[in-house]
């Protein structure tokens, strides 16, 4: 995980780049924790050093990340995926918190991800059984934006992130953070946040040159200001 922080910070102050995609393999999105290396951790270690504290990097990045999830997204490659700002699965893909079945629980995420963005009922019927989902059914239930054919999976989501990173990148930041505090925030405090990131976005150019195009009816030359 730390070479992935890494290079997403890095992309995150990188002023060429507007959006990001994260994939695996084909055959699955992320392996999650080594299991082999956990057996014989014990718990003061784990308090210790904070175990698992360094996944949550992926939350702190600003540009949007998509998953583009093919095969096997489990345990700790469910919780990776949950932390992008949206899922896009190939047709085959995978979906589960199977820590139950190894003695554990899910630590990196997925008691608390997987509740708010599919429901209690069918959260704990995932974690509590370790049963997995299908790409159509993590769609259904909300987990997933949208499905493609494996092999064009990849390239579908780099489509979807050349779109966003043409709009207004501050809109698009204060749009994604917005978004994000809207599962943390009561109603009244996430409205108040996004009325003021509203107002903020009329002190960019860009937002002064979107209106603009639109009145004028040609598209908009957005310069990230």
């Amino acid at each position: 995980m730390r070479d992935l922080n890494d290079a997403l910070r890095a992309f995150d102050v990188d002023e060429s780049v507007g959006a990001m995609v994260l994939t695996g393999s084909e055959k699955a999105f992320a392996a999650g924790a080594d299991i082999k290396e956990m057996k014989d951790l014990e718990f003061v270690k784990n308090y210790k050093h904070n175990f698992l504290s360094d996944w949550t990097g992926i939350t702190s990045i600003r540009k949007p990340i998509i998953a583009a999830v093919n095969g096997f997204a489990l345990g700790g490659g469910c919780e990776v995926a949950m932390m992008c700002d949206m899922i896009y699965a190939g047709d085959k893909a995978r979906f589960g918190q199977p820590e139950i079945k190894l003695g554990t629980i899910p630590g990196a995420g997925g008691t608390q991800r997987l509740t708010g963005l599919i429901g209690k009922s069918k959260a704990m019927h995932l974690i509590l059984t370790g049963d997995t989902i299908t790409a159509q059914e993590a769609e259904a239930a909300g987990l997933v934006a949208k499905i493609f054919p494996a092999e064009s999976l990849v390239d579908e989501a780099v489509k979807s992130a050349e779109i966003i990173a043409g709009y207004s990148l501050p809109s698009v930041m204060m749009a994604k953070e917005a978004v994000n505090k809207s599962l943390e925030l009561g109603l009244a405090e996430g409205l108040h946040l996004e009325r003021r990131l509203f107002q903020a976005t009329f002190a960019t150019k860009d937002q002064k040159e979107g209106m603009a195009a639109f009145a004028e009816k040609r598209a908009p030359n957005f310069t990230h200001e």
